[in-house]
């Protein structure tokens, strides 16, 4: 089995090759990627009475949301 592994060791996809091509054209999108990573996802932490605050405000979503109101 080792030899099917020798034989492609330097293959890239041709996604890969695409990605790499256009980092080196344009290397701002590194720093483009981090910068929305930490706007929706790198959050600090929220103190235990945040939480209890935001979990007693939460509005409570009906089982079928498309639903009229009875």
């Amino acid at each position: 089995m080792k030899f099917l592994f020798k034989q492609h060791r330097g293959y890239e996809s041709d996604h890969t090759q695409f990605i790499k091509s256009l980092k080196e054209q344009n290397p701002a999108i590194e720093q483009g990627q981090r910068e929305g990573r930490a706007l929706l996802w790198d959050k600090a932490p929220l103190s235990l009475d945040e939480r209890a605050r935001q979990r007693e405000s939460a509005i409570k979503q009906q089982a079928y949301v498309y639903q009229n109101k009875l």
